[in-house]
């Protein structure tokens, strides 16, 4: 996917809240610590420091949610990363999401009060999740 095609994308799932712009996808994914997922209809954005991983945004089509596609993009990173730790924030109004980490293994860490701008009500926090993982290693 383009930088665009991410925007376009991005505007897309993430409608109570500002979507991110192409320029800002273009930096991301000019860092040599941004990963990018990609499935059709979705795509995983992912930096990596040393041996922690952060998710910085995980976006499906609105018209193509609950088919498993992020299911399938978060394991498919889970399969490529060797960090130690995963962590991520997502809005404490989010339900789908939260659902979807707390089945892949992710626990709560804190949150951050008022984090969420929205244009239709107060900001909204947002909700620390942390997942250790754990790596086989052939012999």
């Amino acid at each position: 996917m383009t930088p665009s095609e991410l925007s376009d994308l991005h505007t897309r799932a993430f409608t109570t809240e500002r979507g991110w712009s192409t320029h800002e996808f273009e930096r991301l994914l000019s860092l040599n610590s941004s990963s990018l997922f990609t499935r059709p209809h979705g795509f995983l954005l992912v930096q990596t420091v040393l041996d922690e991983a952060e998710i910085l945004t995980l976006a499906v089509d609105p018209s193509q949610r609950r088919q498993g596609t992020a299911d399938a993009l978060m394991r498919d990173f889970f399969d490529a990363t060797g960090t130690a730790n995963i962590l991520l924030e997502v809005a404490q109004d989010n339900e789908a999401a939260l659902a979807l980490y707390n089945k892949l293994g992710f626990k709560v860490s804190g949150t951050r009060s008022a984090y969420y701008d929205r244009a239709d009500g107060p900001k909204v926090d947002a909700v620390l999740m942390t997942r250790a993982m754990t790596h086989r290693h052939s012999s």
